[in-house]
């Protein structure tokens, strides 16, 4: 599968989940990680693992968001009535598992960097969605929020590509030799 589409769909997953919800609407980023996760594991040649990614980046991201948003460090438009993390940014935790293996393989060797990557990328995410669309507030002082993504997020991404590595390894263990 290439690089360049899964990168691009991701990111028009992305965006048709941050505009839907700038404009009050969940439902356009649910519908579009649900078609860019039925393509992606269709093609996928390690579908079972990456359905585990999801599930894992699922859960965490629920934990992580409810975390936040009861925290009162982050407060989200266009939620569910019935959960604190709105439906729009779990279908972007969802969407994000799907990339771990295809895009980020290197950080599955170099847990570090995901940390550092996860740290700074995670906040801006979310810092370009709340200032560009509107679709998030950071109360003040809006570093304390910024921080508590940076850690959740250097948390999220080492433990994902762990994850994926891990899996793959398994995958590859032939009688007992590992081939990594």
């Amino acid at each position: 599968m290439s690089f360049w589409l899964t990168l691009l769909a991701y990111q028009a997953t992305w965006f048709v989940a941050v505009i839907g919800a700038g404009h009050g609407l969940w439902w356009p980023g649910v519908a579009a990680a649900a078609l860019f996760a039925a393509w992606r594991l269709a093609m996928s040649p390690q579908r079972a693992l990456e359905l585990r990614l999801v599930l894992a980046a699922l859960a965490l991201g629920l934990v992580l968001e409810t975390l936040w948003v009861r925290s009162g460090l982050l407060e989200y438009h266009a939620g569910w009535p019935w959960l604190d993390a709105p439906g729009w940014i779990l279908a972007l935790w969802l969407a994000f598992a799907l990339t771990v293996l295809p895009l980020l393989g290197y950080l599955q060797r170099h847990l570090g960097l995901a940390a550092l990557l996860g740290a700074i990328g995670g906040p801006l995410a979310y810092w370009g969605a709340a200032r560009g669309w509107g679709v998030a507030r950071f109360p003040d002082p809006a570093w304390h929020g910024l921080l508590a993504l940076g850690a959740g997020w250097a948390l999220a991404m080492p433990l994902l590509a762990w994850l994926a590595r891990r899996g793959l390894q398994a995958r590859n263990t032939m009688g007992g030799v590992a081939c990594t």
